[in-house]
């Protein structure tokens, strides 16, 4: 058993921006709020896990994905391990809802965000997202 590879998580998540926020959500029995997204099922593509999971954690139905960029940090919820996100860029006016595991859903603004962000979204996610969207 490969240790380092134990401790080492592989996600994909989505970025969707509308109007200065970025969607986040926070999953039952957690405190920091993340992009949405999860881990990969075995032989799924990193785009179809991201387009799986923001159907199953808000309901939403994307049908295209822009690749924003591959990111490594710490896992929020998961002292003592690393994490690798694949985060793709969509778009969609319909209304999120929390589903499955998530407790709450929120449109988190791009600055002046609240300090209770994930490490990967805070320090990683969120300076690409804003530079994306001319909002640097």
């Amino acid at each position: 058993m490969d240790v380092d590879r134990d401790r080492h998580i592989v996600v994909a998540a989505v970025a969707l921006v509308r109007d200065g926020h970025v969607l986040t959500v926070r999953k039952r029995g957690t405190e920091r709020f993340m992009l949405v997204g999860g881990k990969l099922e075995p032989g799924e593509s990193a785009r179809d896990a991201a387009l799986r999971e923001t159907y199953e954690e808000v309901g939403l139905q994307i049908e295209s994905a822009t690749l924003l960029g591959e990111f490594l940090s710490e896992a929020a919820n998961e002292p003592g391990h690393s994490l690798h996100s694949t985060v793709f860029w969509v778009e969609s006016d319909a209304d999120p809802v929390a589903s499955a595991e998530i407790a709450e859903v929120r449109w988190t603004p791009l600055h002046d965000h609240p300090d209770d962000l994930a490490p990967m979204l805070e320090h990683h996610v969120l300076p690409v997202i804003r530079a994306t969207a001319g909002e640097a």
